[in-house]
């Protein structure tokens, strides 16, 4: 009995410094997500640099639970790791495209294919927002470049065939992007002729103005008595 107490207390052991690795692991995800939330919201309010520096953190974040990853697969790979690398790749491919114009990759991120391509498609509601913002700025050419953004990745994504059925989770977004795609372009076309008709009208008006000549009134005489 006293080797089964031994190996029990070691059982015991192993699992309490697991749990406290779990812990731990967790705590980095939920800081991850976090600081790329926040480098998101930074970008829609033109804090580059700020934004840099929270996707610089969460990125020493991940490295660390993939250096982990590799003695405690078990305990870093799973649901909430995952949802940790979608809104770190959704952020890192908005700050570069706004920063560089460009597409950044999965391997330059070191993000799983799929946690790229789902967040890669989350990409498409940030851009829904600077469009709408543009059209408060009454901006509406901007809002249409932000438009074809969002068009030629859902078009990408769609075009993906077999491996599109291999991402758990794309077709649903895929559906909720088709609709924010509609909307945005409904927006803009809306603000489009709102902005044609101001013009034509602003262009019509003096011409009217000129058109009509005051009418001269005829003065009563007076009469002397």
């Amino acid at each position: 009995m006293a080797i089964l107490k031994a190996v029990l207390e070691e059982v015991k052991q192993d699992l309490l410094q697991k749990n406290q690795i779990r812990e731990n692991a967790h705590e980095d995800m939920r800081k991850a997500t976090s600081l790329s939330k926040q480098a998101i919201l930074l970008i829609h309010q033109k804090k580059q640099f700020e934004a840099e520096k929270m996707i610089k953190d969460a990125t020493e974040k991940i490295a660390n639970l993939h250096s982990r990853a590799k003695q405690y697969p078990d305990i870093i790979y799973g649901g909430m790791f995952s949802a940790t690398l979608q809104e770190y790749a959704e952020a890192s491919i908005f700050l570069t495209l706004i920063k560089e114009d460009r597409f950044i990759t999965p391997k330059e991120i070191n993000v799983p294919s799929i946690d790229y391509t789902l967040g890669l498609a989350d990409v498409i509601g940030e851009y829904r927002r600077l469009s709408l913002d543009t059209l408060r700025e009454d901006d509406a050419k901007k809002g249409e470049e932000y438009l074809k953004v969002m068009d030629e990745i859902f078009i990408e994504l769609l075009a993906l065939d077999e491996a599109y059925m291999l991402v758990p989770g794309l077709r649903r977004k895929s559906d909720v992007a088709r609709k924010i795609i509609e909307a945005t372009r409904g927006d803009i076309t809306q603000e489009v002729r709102r902005k044609s008709l101001e013009d034509y009208l602003k262009h019509f008006a003096p011409t009217q103005t000129k058109s009509k000549k005051p009418r001269k009134t005829k003065k009563a005489n007076s009469t002397t008595k």
